[in-house]
């Protein structure tokens, strides 16, 4: 039996204002196995985790039960504070009598046999626990990135300038993801471009960082600190290695006529390409679905035209392979398609547009080298409606669109309006809105700035039909303020569609064995207290992928995975998790249940040989668990036939006191 301290925190009133603490600390100092009971207001703090350690070594104790938040919080702070004591840290039980208690309960007598209850499971399983030791891995300096925005570029360039290599994968031929397609940034009205191709030109020239573009991750394998990764890097059918960037044969192929995805197809460029003039690398790509060389062997021009000889038709993918000791996901966000909203005429008219298609309006490297016209007749317009909220939040018809804030759309097109004013004095702005929302540092300033200084008009309300007629839009809205109907001729209509992850998030997710909320947005494995990890260890987040963001929340986020990434490299070796998986031979019947159940690979199979009962031998195929892949999640014991699965920390019996001592 052992001799078991129970310590019930009062967590201020958020536990002792629905349980009565020192009732629970009386109600369990009968309880086999306790010999020492006591409740503190801040059980966490310094002083409660010297009361901890004081009681341990009066009253000789050899396990813990502490009564307060959720284990996620401070299990390995009480975990610590034992060790520090001298028990072995998997000795600690903790029982949530504030989330699962405290939290969900008004009348203070049922949270407190509530509190009661869950520390008598706690206790109970206690008296089972048996020492934990960690064992240890070795870890690969090597972080890999993936996703080459702004989010993966400043990862890579924290984690290679505190001495580590890094892979940067990039699924386009280029590295600088939606930021490379803005004109300005808000509330500063910064040059986009200028504040990204220095950065894109300090990777590119980085001697820690390889970039692997026009590439996407295949398979990962392996754990935290001794990641195996397949990288498909995919035919550019130019050699990178010595085309020079010069950009003759872009000038001389004779198929012109293929869409610019740089510039979301409002223009073209040919067959072979740069994407754009600050592309890193600037290596020539050629387009294999309008090439007359790749689909029916004829052509040539561009092989002819380069003086290097870099063109090289017989180019294949290329398959990577590389360890790593952590990984970052920086795979960033896309627009929403607009197909579901034939209500603004999107597929009707060319005059209506999304926000991102006015950005490259705008720019000074876009399709119209920075002059705002209507796409469909090229003239300017006088009168833009700019609508808000296309597919954000919502609540009321989540199948449409998405029930979150995209966050970033206000301010944007704040900026376009300001932009739109300043630089054509006489256009009409209107900004339909449901709420407008600027919660940044100086964000309140732009948008007043934006109403005040340069006349944009707001409006509180949405707009309910856009009816293309002639070279007109008809706009028909709702003021709510002035509870009246609005009926504007507009010359161009902007969208602001909502965000959503990246198509390849989901699928690399999976890979990662990531967690992933209900719209595939990458889940923290705390929101508060580990914002920039997920829950599988070694994987950090980066950007967009976990959150719509604006663009210094963004940087922020991406050098906080750096951080945590080069604080997981210093180390020559981590400790790993006991509580993981354990198979018993002889009860194992090689079904491959456990194997075919588990998320993470841990399982494989082997042949023993084992003694049967007439002294004979025979071969038999049983489950192997390899304690450094195992991340101690329980799914192989409950698939498992036979039983002969169990997991260290949470075995069966340990478990099974717990519900008895619930029952009681």
């Amino acid at each position: 039996m052992q001799r078991i301290g129970v310590f019930v925190c009062w967590c201020g009133s958020n536990i002792a204002a629905t349980v009565d603490v020192q009732r629970v600390a009386d109600a369990v100092r009968s309880e086999p196995g306790v010999v020492f009971s006591v409740d503190y207001q801040y059980m966490c703090s310094q002083a409660g985790q010297s009361m901890i350690v004081d009681a341990v070594k009066e009253h000789q104790l050899t396990g813990l039960v502490i009564c307060s938040c959720s284990p996620r919080m401070h299990e390995s702070t009480f975990r610590k504070t034992a060790q520090l004591a001298g028990i072995n840290p998997y000795m600690v039980e903790i029982a949530n009598i504030r989330e699962q208690c405290s939290w969900v309960h008004k009348d203070i007598f049922i949270g407190t046999q509530k509190a009661i209850t869950l520390a008598k499971a706690a206790i109970a399983k206690v008296n089972l626990n048996t020492p934990l030791t960690s064992g240890e891995s070795k870890v690969t300096k090597r972080a890999l990135v993936i996703g080459g925005g702004i989010a993966g570029i400043q990862s890579a360039l924290d984690i290679a300038d505190a001495g580590f290599p890094v892979d940067l994968v990039e699924k386009e031929a280029t590295i600088g993801g939606k930021m490379a397609q803005l004109d300005k940034t808000f509330p500063t009205l910064d040059c986009a471009a200028c504040i990204l191709t220095p950065k894109m030109v300090d990777v590119a020239q980085h001697e820690n960082i390889r970039i692997i573009s026009h590439a996407q991750v295949e398979e990962v394998g392996g754990f935290v600190g001794n990641f195996h990764v397949k990288i498909r890097k995919k035919a550019r059918f130019v050699d990178e290695s010595i085309c020079t960037g010069c950009g003759l044969c872009t000038e001389k192929c004779p198929q012109k006529k293929v869409p610019n995805a740089f510039n979301l197809n409002m223009d073209h460029h040919r067959a072979i390409y740069i994407p754009f003039a600050q592309a890193v690398p600037k290596v020539a790509i050629i387009d294999p679905d309008y090439c007359s060389m790749l689909k029916n062997g004829k052509c040539g021009v561009c092989a002819k035209v380069c003086s290097v000889g870099a063109i090289d038709y017989q180019q294949k993918d290329e398959i990577i392979e590389e360890d790593y000791g952590a990984i970052v996901t920086a795979t960033g966000y896309n627009p929403i398609s607009l197909e579901k909203y034939d209500e603004y005429a999107y597929s009707l008219s060319k005059d209506v547009i999304t926000s991102l298609e006015f950005e490259r309006l705008t720019n000074a490297a876009g399709p119209t080298q920075g002059h705002l016209i209507r796409p469909s007749d090229g003239k300017q317009p006088h009168t833009i409606v700019f609508v808000q909220c296309v597919g954000s939040r919502c609540a009321a018809n989540a199948e449409k669109g998405k029930e979150y804030c995209s966050k970033i759309c206000c301010m944007y097109t704040a900026k376009h309006a300001m932009l739109v004013r300043d630089k054509y004095p006489d256009t009409e702005v209107y900004v339909f809105y449901i709420d407008v929302r600027t919660p940044g540092k100086s964000f309140d300033e732009f948008y007043r700035r934006a109403v005040e200084e340069y006349g944009v008009h707001y409006i509180k309300g949405m707009v309910g039909k856009v009816i293309p007629e002639g070279n007109t839009l008809k706009v028909q809205a709702s003021d709510l303020l002035m509870n009246k109907q609005l009926h504007i001729d507009a010359d161009l209509v902007v969208l602001a569609a909502a965000i959503e992850p990246d198509r390849s998030a989901r699928p690399l997710a999976t890979m990662l064995t990531a967690s992933m909320d209900t719209n595939d947005f990458f889940t923290e494995a705390h929101p508060k207290l580990r914002p920039v990890e997920s829950p599988t260890a070694g994987i950090f987040l980066s950007g967009t992928c976990q959150g719509p963001k604006d663009i210094p929340e963004t940087v922020s986020q991406a050098s906080a995975a750096a951080a945590k990434v080069i604080g997981l490299l210093c180390k020559n070796t981590l400790k790993g998790n006991p509580c993981v998986a354990v198979s018993d031979e002889m009860m194992c019947n090689g079904c491959s249940s456990c194997a075919n159940v588990c998320p993470y690979g841990a399982i494989t199979y082997e042949s023993k040989e084992f003694r049967m009962p007439d002294r004979t031998t025979r071969m038999r195929r049983v489950a192997k668990v390899n304690p450094a892949v195992c991340q101690g999640c329980g799914c192989c014991t409950v698939a498992c036939p036979s039983g002969a699965m169990d997991l260290d920390g949470f075995k069966n019996q340990q478990i099974m006191a717990e519900v008895d001592a619930i029952c009681k």
